[in-house]
């Protein structure tokens, strides 16, 4: 069952009324409300406008907008960083820039003394140049090496004697120097750099081994400076290692003459390549080869050691080399006979298949004396010259 309210249409007019007053009042009030509130507002932004005129536009937004007083007082701090940063930036350029001037100063300094540095090292060779005494030829050459050992050579061509220790057969078409050589660059190196001679009054040295020593001014290495500077005088390029190989160790001397050689090839294409090493013959302290040229200069003689594929190594260039030992013998044998004991010609490769035109020189032994034997590069110097130049 549902209750059911019957309202008479009086009772309906009284509530109607009743609402529409209530709302009446309402508007009325927030209409007082609002022109109250407007008056202050006007009240409160007149004053803010006579305030325009004391006050900078920055002050005026100060006081439109409170926040924004707390903005421009970041803002402000802000920039004294910022202007403080820059400040600082631009004394650390100062400072940069009178770094980059000091270092152009520094460099430009360098640059003249290198210069300076130079043109002295210029007039330093040509002293050297000067200083340094080419052989002479057409003077008597004469053997005069006392307890000598036999030469055993078992092959002769024209003026060239060879002491074959292989198997092959040396005919003319293996001997016949027959060679154009284009590439004059020399490389010069020693896979026993230590090897040295009887001390003299010149060149008294301390031995730290059996004929050998440490300090490379006393060595085989030694000479190949001198041949060096001999060679350059004929205006040959010369590149010269001294890079010690036989030590600290002498085992595996070989291995590591080899790879300065091949890494100096790859700047310095070369064809000569030289081994200067010294006699170890049983080293006897009493077997000096020597030979006296003129009336009294002594110096060492000397022998070519070529190697060759018998031993089973790769060896393609072995005729090459060959041929150029004998091509630079006979030359020695007409301007200076004897200066050359007969070649050597061996079953060991020697690492001279790295160039067409490599060879061992082994200069004296070790009864010579540094004198001697510096002696042999200035005559062999002259005959390489008068070789490469035809």
């Amino acid at each position: 069952m549902f209750k059911v309210t019957v309202l008479k249409a009086k009772d309906v007019i009284k509530i109607f009324g009743g609402i529409s007053l209530t709302i009446l009042i309402i508007l009325l009030f927030s209409k007082n409300f609002r022109k109250t509130s407007e008056k202050n507002k006007f009240k409160n932004l007149e004053i803010n406008l006579n305030s325009i005129t004391n006050y900078s536009m920055t002050n005026c937004m100060d006081q439109v907008i409170p926040t924004m007083s707390e903005i421009n007082k970041e803002y402000k701090e802000i920039s004294q960083e910022d202007e403080s940063e820059k400040s600082i930036l631009k004394q650390m350029l100062k400072t940069q820039i009178a770094s980059i001037k000091g270092m152009e100063e520094i460099e430009l300094k360098d640059k003249k003394t290198a210069e300076e540095k130079t043109q002295e090292e210029q007039e330093q060779e040509q002293e050297n140049k000067e200083e340094i005494e080419l052989a002479k030829t057409g003077m008597q050459t004469q053997v005069i090496t006392n307890n000598p050992i036999s030469e055993n050579a078992n092959v002769q061509y024209g003026n060239v004697k060879i002491k074959n220790q292989t198997s092959y057969t040396l005919t003319e078409d293996i001997l016949n120097p027959d060679i154009t050589i284009e590439n004059k660059n020399i490389l010069l190196f020693h896979t026993h750099s230590c090897e040295s001679y009887t001390p003299s009054e010149k060149y008294p040295y301390t031995q730290t081994g059996n004929f050998r020593t440490t300090d490379l001014n006393f060595t085989v290495t030694r000479l190949g400076t001198e041949l060096e500077n001999h060679l350059k005088q004929y205006n040959y390029n010369v590149v010269h290692s001294t890079d010690y190989h036989d030590y600290p160790a002498y085992n595996g001397s070989y291995t590591r003459s080899l790879a300065t050689v091949e890494n100096l090839l790859k700047t310095t294409p070369s064809d000569i390549i030289i081994d200067v090493h010294r006699d170890a013959i049983g080293s006897r302290p009493d077997y000096a080869p020597t030979v006296r040229i003129g009336e009294t200069e002594e110096a060492a003689q000397m022998m070519f050691v070529i190697g060759t594929n018998e031993g089973g190594l790769w060896h393609p260039n072995w005729q090459q080399n060959l041929k150029f030992a004998v091509k630079v013998q006979q030359k020695a044998e007409e301007m200076y006979p004897g200066l050359f004991k007969p070649i050597m010609l061996t079953t060991s490769r020697y690492n001279q298949h790295a160039g067409k035109f490599a060879s061992i020189i082994e200069v004296g032994s070790t009864g010579n004396t540094l004198d001697q034997c510096l002696n042999s590069m200035k005559y062999l110097a002259k005959v390489m010259d008068e070789v490469l130049k035809d």
